[in-house]
């Protein structure tokens, strides 16, 4: 086959993958939106704003220049009540297509609805809010208006308070400005989407739909005709739905996307925006890295910790690939029991200055969106448990900010879920409800105090934090009553992935993981202590994140935040340029890791070997 025909034939196969992308995308929007109720108002058209009196025991709360009448209020307070919802995100019936699009690509309202961990994607027009979400929440009532942006934001943080009781319904009477296109960017980021990198995507296919049309007419024509005519497909006839200027949207469609993308480029990046309180947070960055990072390091042993068998060996070495603070960390592999632990290890200063930032401040809000994604892997570990036991009373250690424990709620609705965290998201957690109660300090420290209490108790991905995991299961069996079950997660050191990808597999984890122990070991340890392993699990733990860590890592390796407060290097607009440059050439790089992360899925749980294992055993009577 000559070089031509060769090119041919990959282009004759991107036209046919555009076609069958575009065809499923299109009928799954035309789905969602069906699933989008349609308030029926009716009664007199009044103007009616956010402390509207006869509305008691709700907010609105809207974006500069949206206006709903007294009949669409009332119509959403009743589809509220009748619906079990406490928060309603009002969609008006003549947003524009682009954004009725871009929404419906991230939300799916039956599915979202009762997925309790699903993010709260909105329009960011108008929010009804129940009284005690948005107390609970820390709203202050009568604050002004919030722009689309912000009200984006907030939907995110108010479905975590009404997890699974919070909807979305079309506005007839919702009144809203015009878009304005110079606020893209920044309602991108508001849904947790760069904006550099979706418009290099969005000019990528706009250049694959020209070259298929140009090499291959036939599916190129049939490419670029759905993408074409993808809104007037999606959104015409639409129960509800009006979008403002729907035919002239169909009609500019590619040069409307071609102009947005290229405005979004030729944006200067803009400087991330940080909490208050950020020069002084990088004045103690600098302040503690001024007398360097060697005391943050124990010094090195020379037997296993977990064996006392000599000479370990070194498995990898690595900067910090998580955040790019600085310093440098070594595993290392015991040859007779095969435990890997940090060597040497960090001192609790050290722990202190890496985990800083990372699940709370700074790094919260990407820690919350990772967590969040998580739903089918909580549901899994709680129905761990379905064969053996109904759970009652469950202690969550290393909860984090309770992403699990609101996801079992799910499959265990008359369990008590509490939370025992060293951070104080596990506060945040018993705010919103997803916890009944919460403990915050170390788990061997209240050990005594919650002696007995419980017949649960799960570690997921904590004893490989800890500096010393036998004695965390020694507290469990003081928390734990006769008969009580405790359920494990753990990164699995012998996975074959970790050697190829060597310091760029993500479960290695530094500077946080301390030690990862083979499943022989962890066993050997918990009938030691007259646990009963009852299962194990190695492929329907795995996470699907191998190589998707890895490019992730390595793009952060090669351009680290320019702006984070422990840089070493003066942040500048070129360097945060080049960032930008390295995440968008990392794109082809992401969608192929995707690709590869299904197919390793597909084999870990087929073969029974992945990444990660879980244990579930119980503690024997006596």
């Amino acid at each position: 086959m000559t070089r031509a025909h060769r090119s041919g034939h990959r282009t004759r196969w991107a036209a046919a993958a555009a076609v069958t992308a575009l065809g499923a995308g299109t009928v799954r929007a035309r789905r969602r939106l069906a699933a989008l109720p349609v308030l029926d108002p009716a009664g007199p058209h009044e103007a009616a704003g956010p402390q509207d009196p006869a509305l008691p025991g709700w907010q609105l709360l809207t974006a500069p220049g949206v206006v709903a009448d007294e009949a669409t209020l009332h119509a959403a307070v009743a589809h509220a009540t009748r619906e079990g919802l406490r928060v309603v995100d009002l969609v008006p019936a003549h947003l524009d297509a682009e954004s009725v699009l871009g929404l419906l690509r991230l939300l799916d309202p039956a599915a979202h609805r009762a997925d309790r961990c699903a993010p709260g994607h909105g329009a960011g027009h108008a929010l009804l809010v129940a009284d005690d979400v948005h107390r609970r929440a820390g709203l202050d009532a009568g604050e002004p208006p919030q722009s689309v942006a912000g009200l984006i934001r907030l939907l995110r943080t108010l479905k975590e308070y009404a997890p699974d009781a919070t909807g979305w319904a079309v506005a007839p009477g919702l009144r809203a400005p015009h878009p304005d296109p110079a606020r893209r960017a920044e309602e991108l980021r508001a849904r947790g989407l760069p904006p550099a990198l979706l418009s290099a995507a969005q000019l990528a296919g706009l250049a694959l739909l020209a070259k298929c049309v140009l090499s291959e007419p036939r599916w190129g024509a049939a490419a670029t005709a759905l993408y074409w005519l993808q809104p007037a497909a999606v959104l015409s006839p639409a129960r509800g739905l009006r979008p403002a200027g729907l035919a002239r949207a169909t009609a500019s469609r590619p040069l409307r996307s071609l102009s947005a993308a290229l405005r979004t480029l030729a944006t200067p990046p803009a400087e991330p925006a940080r909490p208050t309180g950020t020069p002084a947070r990088h004045a103690a960055y600098t302040a503690e890295l001024a007398a360097g990072t060697d005391r943050f390091f124990e010094p090195r042993r020379a037997d296993c910790p977990w064996c006392a068998a000599p000479d370990p060996v070194v498995r990898v070495r690595m900067p910090d690939l998580l955040q790019a603070k600085p310093g440098r960390f070594t595993l290392e592999e015991c040859r007779h029991c095969g435990h890997v632990f940090q060597n040497p290890r960090l001192t609790l200063e050290g722990l202190d200055f890496y985990y800083r930032d990372f699940y709370e401040g700074l790094g919260g809000e990407g820690a919350s969106l990772v967590l969040g994604r998580m739903n089918a892997t909580y549901r899994d570990r709680a129905e761990m448990l379905r064969p053996f036991t109904t759970p009652r009373a469950w202690l969550d250690v290393g909860t984090a900010a309770g992403h699990f424990c609101n996801a079992a709620r799910g499959v265990w609705p008359g369990t008590r879920f509490d939370g025992l965290d060293m951070g104080g998201g596990v506060h945040e957690a018993e705010r919103r409800g997803w916890i009944s109660t919460a403990y915050q300090g170390q788990f061997p420290d209240l050990a005594d105090r919650l002696a007995g209490r419980y017949d649960t108790v799960s570690m997921h991905h904590y004893l490989e934090h800890t500096r010393d995991p036998r004695t965390e299961l020694d507290a469990a069996v003081k928390v734990l009553a006769p008969g009580g079950h405790l359920l494990i997660e753990l990164p699995d050191p012998e996975a074959r992935i970790a050697r190829l990808l060597g310091p760029h597999w993500l479960p290695w984890f530094q500077p946080q993981h301390q030690h990862l122990m083979p499943a022989g070991n962890l066993k050997q340890a918990l009938e030691a202590r007259g646990f009963t392993v009852l299962a194990e699990q190695h492929g329907p733990s795995h996470q699907s994140n191998d190589f998707l860590g890895a490019v992730a890592l390595t793009a952060n390796r090669i351009a680290p935040d320019p702006y984070a407060p422990w840089a070493t290097v003066p942040a500048t607009r070129g360097r945060a340029a080049v960032r930008s440059a390295v995440q968008a050439m990392a794109v082809p790089c992401y969608a192929a890791a995707l690709g590869l992360d299904a197919v390793r899925s597909a084999v870990a749980r087929a073969t029974d070997g992945g990444n990660a294992y879980r244990l579930l055993a119980r503690k024997e009577l006596g």
